[in-house]
This record gives C-alpha cells, sequence and structure tokens, in this order.
C-alpha cells in the first residue's frame, strides 16, 4: 500500500458501473471516479455492491480496478473489492486488483453457500496470507446470508495481522462496540448503511463507504471529516440534511435509484444495467423526480 493505514479513514464511496449497450463504458467510469475524488472523498471502492459486480467477468472487474487506480494517481487511496463465490474465484480477484495497484482490499463474506463461521474464519485466513496489502473484510448479512460475529473476526485478525478493518452494512450497533472492544480503537469500521453513518462514526467508525457518494460526494466526506474531528453537531446537521436521499436509495434494490439520479443530474450519460438488475419503473422514477425537485437538486 502506497498509503499509511491512517488514510483508510472518511469517506470512501463504491463506485458505480456506467453501461453503454451492455458493455461497460470506461469512458464514463473514468469521468464517475474524476467525479468523486474532486468532491472530496477522501478514497474510492471499486466492484463493491453498488457495482453490480456479480454481473461482471473476472477480467471486467479487474479492469475497472486498473482504470480507478490510473484516475486516482495516487490522490486518494482505491480499495478493490474482491470477494466471489469462492476460494479461487476470490483469489484471482486479489491477485488481479494488487496487480492492478489497488491499495487494499475488501473481501465480501461467501454469498448463497452459507459456510459455518469456523469455514469463514478459514477462508479470510488463507485469502490473508497470498498478499501484502491490507485487507477488509465486507460483512454484509443481509445479502450474504450469513453473519460473521465479533469474535470470528478478532480470531481472523490473530492469524492475519493484514487484516485492518470490516465494511459494516447491517442495523447491529452492537456489532461496532464489541468488534472495536475485541479489535482495538485503531480497528477501521466502516459503515455501508447510509442512514447509520452517523451513529456509527459516533461510536467509533472510522468511515463510510456510502452509494449516496457517488451522487453527493461533497456532503458525504463533509459528514464523515466532521465525525472524525469531532465536531458532532455539524455531523448530525448533516446527518438529517443527507436523510431522505439515504433512504431513497433503498426505494428499490441498490443501485436503480442511486443510477436513476445520477441519469438525472447529468453524472451518468446513460441509466443501464445488466440483467437481471433493470432500470427504474416509472412508478419510482416519479417519486425520485419529486424527492430531487424538492431538495433542489433537480439539473
Amino acid at each position: 500500500m502506497t498509503f499509511p493505514l491512517s488514510a483508510l479513514q472518511g469517506s470512501f464511496p463504491p463506485l458505480v458501473t456506467p453501461f453503454r449497450s451492455g458493455e461497460v463504458d470506461l469512458e464514463a467510469y473514468t469521468s464517475l471516479a474524476s467525479h468523486i475524488i474532486d468532491g472530496g472523498s477522501h478514497g474510492i471502492v471499486v466492484n463493491g455492491t453498488t457495482a453490480e459486480p456479480t454481473t461482471l467477468s473476472i477480467a471486467e472487474r479487474n479492469l475497472l480496478v486498473e482504470t480507478a487506480v490510473k484516475v486516482s494517481a495516487g490522490r486518494v487511496p482505491v480499495v478493490a473489492a474482491t470477494g466471489g463465490q469462492n476460494y479461487r474465484e476470490s483469489l484471482a480477484l486479489c491477485e488481479g486488483a494488487e496487480a492492478a495497484g489497488a491499495d487494499a482490499l475488501m473481501i465480501v463474506t461467501p454469498y448463497f453457500i452459507k459456510p459455518p463461521v469456523r469455514g469463514m474464519i478459514e477462508y479470510y485466513a488463507a485469502l490473508a496470507e497470498t498478499t501484502d496489502l491490507p485487507i477488509l473484510i465486507y460483512h454484509i448479512p443481509g445479502r450474504a446470508g450469513v453473519s460473521l460475529p465479533p469474535s470470528a473476526i478478532a480470531e481472523i485478525k490473530r492469524r492475519a495481522p493484514n487484516l485492518v478493518g470490516v465494511k459494516h452494512a447491517s442495523t447491529d450497533l452492537a456489532f461496532v462496540s464489541e468488534t472495536l472492544a475485541l479489535c482495538g480503537s485503531d480497528f477501521k469500521i466502516f459503515v455501508g448503511l447510509e442512514e447509520l453513518s452517523f451513529p456509527m462514526m459516533a461510536i467509533g467508525a472510522a468511515g463510510l463507504m456510502n452509494a449516496a457518494g457517488n451522487l453527493l460526494p461533497a456532503k458525504i466526506s463533509a459528514l464523515a471529516s466532521a465525525a472524525l474531528a469531532g465536531d458532532m453537531s455539524e455531523a448530525r446537521r448533516l446527518h438529517y440534511e443527507l436523510l431522505e436521499i439515504n433512504q431513497a436509495i433503498f426505494w428499490d434494490t441498490n443501485p436503480i435509484p442511486m443510477k436513476y439520479m445520477m441519469r438525472c443530474l447529468g453524472i451518468l450519460p446513460v441509466n443501464e444495467h445488466r440483467l437481471p438488475m433493470v432500470p427504474a419503473s416509472p412508478e419510482l422514477e416519479k417519486r425520485l423526480d419529486a424527492l430531487l425537485e424538492r431538495l433542489g437538486l433537480s439539473a
């Protein structure tokens, strides 16, 4: 990693993947990465959930990491999400991201298969041995179908010194306190659910990995910076200012509402997904249009 571990804090938006006529639109992706970095984000995440990664090939995911690294040009850390459905796929993604110049890796808890906790411990310990890069666990029980308790994370950290944190996408606030108590206050917890950004940072989370950062990078970064500086009054104010946008992201499966709003604001040239993901319905479009107009965000 070309950055100190202290750089892994603040706002790290997970970039959406722009498509055009069924293919990854690298020109639009380059523009988006610049928009997010220039907006004051402290880092970027490539191939997170918001990127629709399960619709991408390994080659496409590696190409997106390479593109993001080039756009960043050392300005901010690039975290590559490298989790797949099995160990070999995840290993290939980790190796590809490291070769592309990623600064850290984020590996999702294995999904669909529902492994036991002891299997997940072995999985993360084995992957961590293959790289010297910092690793984050992406803990998202609602999508993965499995939960990794803080005690298991502490055991992985004991076996893998390069495990430096967790992205926690769950409403379980106690998880944050328990994990920090077991792993140390310098362990990096990134908030993965927009509405809990302020509450989790208030109890010790190091930063945010919020889809809303694609839309409003400056405001999301400001919330993270205020919380890190101990200015809880300002962080709380921004929390409520962002509340409706944060809620709207989940009016349908992420990133369906996000991509529609980004197209409305000219951040994306087209609003396209890969099946089985689909664009917003006419009813959702009207609801999002009304929200953007009410918040003064209409293009």
